[in-house]
């Protein structure tokens, strides 16, 4: 199976580029659309080498409650020996061009675009880019929240590319691609990927507890969000917080696909 991934590359528009875009923030969701990223709203890493990233999603009362989430972009010779430095932290990295080397609990893995994978709470691990080219990945981070009796799930390494979508009931046309299985009480989020062949849709207003970031990584489609309709496209990003109604339609001619992060699993603490 052969999919694109949509990276972002960054420059500045030219001073004759009109100023109006499709950037909305609202108080049940936010878009983030392709031509937002650029050079000048990137962010430098503390640990990191030859590296920038965008900060697409962060706790915040306007943006995402449960998690954090980057687009990094190493150049040929960057990394970090211990990127995540605060414990009790989970993490998923999601690799959209380039060649990224993990080292996980001493064991080293190239994932290209396509490679996932989960790291646990308190996992070793450290990053590099040992390729002639630049190396661009999603990174979503939370808190893990830990259930007593039940250990924490162990990190993996994985590719797109080598998980069955999954077919949703009655339809051929929308599948999710599941890295991890959702009724696992271990896990507390899922970090997937959905794909609507052209004019499939999610049929109904989908209203739920769980908050989304949605990155478009191929294809374009016209999604509902509380009461808009708002076109996206590969390069778009959507954070979605708890209980915004959403459904979508598919466009032509490829298919529109999109990782997306949800939390779950979890009792709703209220003291």
């Amino acid at each position: 199976m052969t999919y694109t991934y949509y990276t972002p590359a960054g420059g500045l528009p030219p001073q004759t580029a009109l100023l109006t875009d499709r950037a909305i923030v609202k108080l049940a969701y936010t878009v983030i659309p392709k031509g937002v990223l650029r050079d000048i709203v990137t962010s430098t890493l503390p640990g990191f080498t030859n590296t920038r990233a965008w900060i697409i999603a962060r706790p915040t009362p306007s943006s995402a409650t449960t998690f954090s989430q980057l687009i990094v972009e190493i150049a040929p010779g960057g990394g970090a020996a211990k990127p995540e430095a605060e414990a009790g932290v989970e993490g998923v990295v999601f690799v959209t061009a380039g060649s990224l080397t993990l080292t996980l609990e001493g064991e080293r893995h190239v994932l290209e675009p396509g490679g996932y994978a989960f790291l646990a709470p308190g996992a070793d691990w450290s990053l590099a880019n040992e390729g002639e080219e630049l190396t661009s990945f999603h990174w979503i981070r939370k808190a893990y929240e830990y259930l007593d009796g039940v250990p924490a799930p162990a990190s993996f390494v994985t590719r797109d590319q080598d998980v069955e979508p999954v077919p949703m009931v009655g339809t051929d046309a929308w599948a999710t691609t599941r890295f991890t299985d959702s009724s696992d009480i271990a896990h507390d989020m899922q970090v997937n990927i959905v794909t609507f062949k052209p004019g499939g849709s999610i049929p109904f207003a989908e209203t739920h507890v769980m908050e989304h970031g949605l990155f478009v990584l191929q294809g374009k489609a016209v999604y509902r969000l509380n009461d808009d309709w708002v076109e996206v496209e590969a390069g778009d990003y959507m954070l979605l917080r708890a209980f915004c109604p959403q459904a979508c339609y598919a466009g032509g001619p490829e298919d529109f696909r999109y990782l997306l992060y949800k939390d779950m699993n979890r009792q709703i603490a209220l003291t």
